[in-house]
């Protein structure tokens, strides 16, 4: 695809913002939109057409690129505004929201008999990955529909084709769970290891290299012992999306212990604890007050 593609990119807030300004740096042509206005407006200065409706974005595009909090955001967005019906025929929708799987299916199918073709395309990387173009993006949906939009991908990170159409949110779902379960037993072994009375970031530079090395180890270690919560992947994202996990699971009639616990640990760091707007490293809250420790 190439660069003077019209691209219509719909939810410009943490993620999307950057997102959008590396497209821009390509050298695309974007037209944003945001439900808060003012979160689209900074893309103006890097070239961006800023549209007050989602309608006008999608307008004449060829490619509408989504990044909005949950399924039924683009339930909503696609079907119940009907800017569906607002894209031409041929175009292509990238959704790069975390959903369920089968919302990415069921989209992919409405999409298909008004003749736009569809993949599922979330991320993964944080902030620090949108604004580096270095996201981790995990896409379902036809081969030749992702060959076409390698470059538009290329422009924001690494894309690996994983599958069907639902495979693309599967993938991440099992990043999701990863990345939930490991931020719970890193905040337990930085908490472990502070109260034992060694120091939390020499302990980080002895296990790196080690097998017990990962970027959670590093970057949100260092979060929970310094106390920076401020959000990149914030927790009620992360309570979404390991119910999603969830909610896939049950469907293939399968029992994923570790999920389920280290979820309700985030629901209640989330709806106990005033903790859905802080980083997802802050779930090391949850265990300070369950340990009946004060926090940072």
């Amino acid at each position: 695809m190439s660069d003077q593609a019209q691209i219509a990119f719909l939810g410009t807030g943490l993620m999307g913002g950057p997102m959008a300004r590396n497209l821009l740096k390509a050298g695309f042509q974007v037209r944003a939109w945001n439900r808060t206005a003012e979160k689209a407006a900074p893309l103006a200065a890097d070239g961006a057409v800023i549209c007050q409706t989602a309608a006008e974005a999608v307008s004449g595009a060829d490619v509408i690129i989504l990044m909005v909090s949950d399924g039924p955001t683009v339930h909503q967005l696609l079907f119940e505004q009907e800017i569906a019906r607002a894209m031409s025929t041929g175009a292509l929708v990238i959704d790069m929201s975390s959903i369920k799987a089968k919302e990415a299916r069921a989209h992919a199918s409405q999409l298909a008999a008004l003749g736009v073709a569809h993949l599922d395309a979330p991320v993964s990387g944080g902030t620090k990955g949108a604004e580096a173009a270095s996201l981790s993006i995990m896409v379902g949906g036809e081969a030749s529909d992702f060959a076409a939009a390698e470059p538009i991908f290329a422009a924001m990170g690494r894309a690996v084709h994983v599958g069907p159409a639902g495979a693309g949110q599967l993938s991440k779902l099992a990043n999701q769970a990863i990345v939930g379960v490991t931020i719970g037993i890193v905040a337990e072994a930085m908490l472990f290891v502070e109260k034992g009375g060694a120091d939390p970031a020499a302990v980080r530079q002895a296990l790196s290299g080690g097998f017990a090395d990962s970027t959670i180890l590093q970057q949100h270690g260092t979060r929970m012992t310094t106390g920076d919560f401020v959000p990149g992947g914030p927790a009620k994202f992360q309570v979404k999306d390991m119910s999603n996990v969830l909610d896939e699971a049950a469907d293939l009639a399968l029992d994923l212990p570790l999920t389920h616990i280290v979820r309700d640990r985030f629901s209640r760091l989330v709806s106990e604890l005033e903790g859905g707007d802080k980083d997802h490293s802050a779930l090391y809250l949850e265990l300070l007050d369950r340990n009946g420790l004060a926090s940072q």
